[in-house]
């Protein structure tokens, strides 16, 4: 009986753990050589759109 046991207790945690291992999958890391954040510095007057205020300024 204690074998029978032992045996069901064996098959339940493989049938775990082969369920928990399906979901996972292995993803490399990737090396990009493009900067993460692009600043665009054209400075103003780049549309016509002016923020309120600015053009009061004189900054448009």
């Amino acid at each position: 009986m204690l074998e029978n046991m032992m045996r069901s207790t064996f098959l339940l945690l493989s049938v775990a753990l082969v369920v928990g291992l399906a979901g996972c999958s292995y993803d490399p890391a990737r090396v990009s050589t493009e900067p993460l954040v692009i600043f665009d510095d054209d400075g103003h007057g780049g549309g016509d759109f002016c923020p309120p205020g600015q053009a009061k300024k004189g900054n448009c």
